[in-house]
């Protein structure tokens, strides 16, 4: 008689951890995501942000905002022993793996914010990428900056003022 109880017990025990086995993967999503303005006040601002890959690696294909002129991706590389900035159309991200955008490396050259949004110190911006989730992202804007501490976007050259710390937002879909 007590064979049946114990095999009871079991199954109530076995049932969690057979429900967690059926859970969905965990999704794509964004978090840390800011950005500097530049100090001078005319040329592009700066994002940053942490992608963690889902269950299956994607791409991040583009990101845009209704509140900026365009949104290009680049990538601060070292040539030549300078270093120098290149556009890069996609950014692989791996399964369950994570890619930073943050000075020095990977990051958003955001050209010509509204002002209106600048004043509300919140930038939204719209991810797409190749597994077809689109990920909305609101990034705070941090104003100012200065020319030595801000270095860091290009390694420190011309994008001297794009450096920061990071936000706390987190998006997935």
């Amino acid at each position: 008689m007590r064979l049946p109880r114990f095999a009871a017990a079991l199954t109530v025990l076995a049932a969690p951890l057979a429900l967690a086995a059926c859970a969905d993967p965990a999704p794509l999503y964004v978090d840390r995501a800011w950005v500097q303005l530049n100090p001078n006040g005319e040329g592009p601002a700066a994002g940053y942000f942490t992608v963690h890959g889902g269950a299956e690696a994607a791409k991040l294909l583009r990101v845009s905002s209704e509140a900026a002129q365009r949104i290009e991706m680049h990538e601060s590389i070292e040539k030549n022993g300078m270093m120098t900035m290149q556009p890069i159309e996609s950014v692989d991200i791996p399964a369950k793996g994570e890619v930073k955008f943050a000075p020095g490396g990977k990051h958003l050259m955001i050209f010509n914010i509204n002002p209106a949004i600048v004043e509300n110190g919140k930038l939204t911006m719209v991810m797409m990428f190749s597994n077809g989730d689109r990920l909305i992202v609101d990034a705070p804007i941090q104003k100012g900056g200065n020319a030595t501490g801000g270095q860091q976007a290009m390694g420190g050259n011309a994008m001297a003022g794009m450096a920061g710390d990071a936000g706390s937002d987190h998006a997935s879909h």
